[in-house]
């Protein structure tokens, strides 16, 4: 065999580099041009919703801190894991964006074996967009009108004849309640419905004891004395409804802690320059004061400070395994 000159091995290592290097090169042009057409924001539920809410304000003002147009896409089903599902298959170039909760990025995957997908580390967490608290609220009919009436009724022997109802099974709503059960130890019988609107009906009229809500689904039945709140379930009280304590302030309950976070996501692979702009764009939306003014209306939180997120997101994952495995939901992933 003919050996090669060493004018001819330069030649084709030379070659070689620049077919190796091309790639990458094209990722890096692409991200310098970045975006040089319309993002497309992934909502995983139906158009009205809070997830839905939180993607179109921030849709709309990160549209104008970006340079891009930036539509909402409603993907609703499955709570959530549709819409998070074909993020996670998109191609990763950063034009196709999810705005998700904790129910389809974490909860999912716990408590159904059929989601195949770990949202946490098959997407690219971009930020934390708010978070919003949840509350437990009471049937006017009930004994129940405080913490106090709650853990006296979960720790006794009748805790088996009340129930408290959620918007699903699976959601974050089904957990708070479960955490209630677990914390005071007490046997509330969980009655998933399909929406908000039912689940108010029976509150309302006395037929369900208990029910917990999203703070600013509940709101308007609470302000307008259809119904009594018991207490929010995040650790500390809400800015919204400062009146409303916290169920962590009984000593019985002290461990509660559950908020529905919101945040931006894509599919994992994105060039870093493009991760990088898009971090950069959410926290100077977060920093934006009419931004702040129209989120509040969502009733939720502006997260402009960002947690590290992998600790975050691992301690939410822990959280809630360990509160399937203790109500014995279903379980999907480790």
């Amino acid at each position: 065999m003919k050996k090669l000159s060493n004018k001819a091995k330069r030649t084709a290592s030379c070659a070689l580099c620049a077919f190796v290097l091309l790639p990458i090169s094209g990722q890096a042009a692409a991200a310098s041009t970045y975006p040089d057409r319309p993002i497309t924001i992934v909502v995983g539920y139906p158009a009205g919703g809070s997830v839905d809410l939180n993607g179109r304000v921030v849709a709309e003002t990160l549209a104008k801190k970006i340079g891009a147009n930036v539509v909402v896409e409603n993907l609703g089903g499955a709570g959530g894991t549709i819409g998070a599902q074909k993020v996670i298959r998109a191609k990763p170039d950063g034009y196709t964006l999810l705005v998700g909760s904790l129910n389809e990025i974490v909860i999912a995957s716990l408590v159904n074996p059929a989601v195949k997908y770990n949202g946490i580390t098959d997407l690219q967490a971009i930020g934390l967009i708010g978070d919003q608290p949840l509350v437990l609220a009471a049937s006017k009919k009930t004994d129940i009108k405080n913490t106090a009436d709650l853990v006296k009724v979960a720790t006794s022997a009748k805790s088996d004849s009340y129930s408290y109802g959620s918007s699903g099974v699976g959601t974050s709503l089904h957990m708070a309640g479960e955490m209630v059960n677990a914390e005071t130890r007490a046997k509330f019988l969980h009655v998933p419905y399909r929406g908000v609107a039912p689940l108010v009906t029976d509150l309302t009229s006395g037929r369900l004891p208990l029910g917990v809500f999203a703070l600013s689904s509940a709101l308007p039945q609470i302000q307008s004395g259809q119904i009594t709140a018991i207490g929010v379930t995040s650790a500390k009280r809400s800015s919204f409804a400062s009146d409303i304590p916290a169920l962590a302030e009984n000593p019985a309950l002290k461990a509660m802690d559950i908020s529905v976070w919101f945040g931006l996501f894509g599919p994992k692979g994105m060039p870093e320059a493009v991760v990088t702009k898009l971090q950069t764009s959410l926290q100077q939306v977060l920093a934006d004061p009419a931004f702040q003014e129209k989120y509040r209306t969502t009733g939720s939180n502006v997260m402009r400070a960002q947690p590290d997120l992998a600790s975050f997101f691992q301690a939410e994952h822990n959280k809630f395994k360990k509160l399937a495995e203790t109500a014995h939901i279903a379980t999907g992933r480790p």
